[in-house]
């Protein structure tokens, strides 16, 4: 099983959005898949009770805080036949669960979004993952995302330069699109779409499977499921 931790410790920088289309992929590729949400709002696992058949399955598994009457063990549980499992960790992530998180990493992503602040907050981060030790001793591959790109500033040049001292990857650059923001409220992945509507996502999102994979695809995906899914229309 390989498994893909998508973690930043500041809040809103698309850990959910980058969670739900990685683990889409693998479904629609007949990848036995499985989601592991440790974030107690649950956004994954929202999602996940929004797909319909005939859309690839994926196990939702709940790690958040335990509730009254709840066990956590038991909504951790992950089949064993998964080969993919992508954990959605929590903002504001330290201590004892960043390293619970990261002794179960085989490889790690960080997606950051523009602000200066959250570039500044996201590199303190990287830092203090680094400093665990459990990066070197695993031989965990990091991978930061550049996420809600806007056309007008395509690059990250402050964090391209932090990222380059430390010898990390820029692995992908995803625009701000709504297409996106209607996989998430329909339970479907930008994969599952019609190339029409996400075609130049999934371009964009095809270095990061690749990257998780270590595999070329043999072209950039644009729809890699049977048919065509038209969201909010029949």
């Amino acid at each position: 099983m390989n498994t893909t931790l998508v973690i930043n410790r500041k809040g809103g920088a698309g850990k959910t959005t980058v969670s739900i289309n990685l683990a889409s992929y693998f479904a629609t590729a007949n990848v036995a898949t499985t989601i592991m949400d440790y974030d107690p709002q649950g956004s994954s696992l929202h999602w996940l009770k929004q797909r319909q058949a005939p859309l690839g399955k994926i196990h939702g598994s709940n790690a958040a805080p335990e509730k009254f009457g709840q066990l956590r063990s038991f909504g951790m549980y992950v089949p064993t036949e998964t080969k993919q499992l992508v954990i959605d960790a929590p903002g504001g992530i330290s201590g004892v669960l960043l390293q619970e998180l990261l002794c179960r990493a085989n490889c790690v992503l960080i997606p950051v979004t523009p602000s200066s602040i959250d570039i500044h907050a996201t590199a303190h981060f990287i830092k203090d993952v680094l400093l665990t030790g459990l990066v070197r001793t695993r031989k965990i591959r990091i991978g930061v995302i550049a996420n809600r790109v806007r056309r007008s500033m395509p690059v990250y040049q402050p964090l391209e330069r932090f990222l380059k001292a430390l010898n990390l990857d820029l692995i992908g650059r995803l625009l701000d699109s709504d297409a996106f923001v209607r996989a998430a409220e329909t339970g479907t992945g930008i994969f599952e779409m019609a190339p029409g509507l996400a075609g130049a996502e999934c371009r964009q999102f095809t270095p990061i499977v690749e990257w998780v994979t270590g595999e070329k695809l043999e072209a950039p995906v644009a729809n890699v499921y049977p048919f065509s899914l038209r969201v909010g229309g029949a």
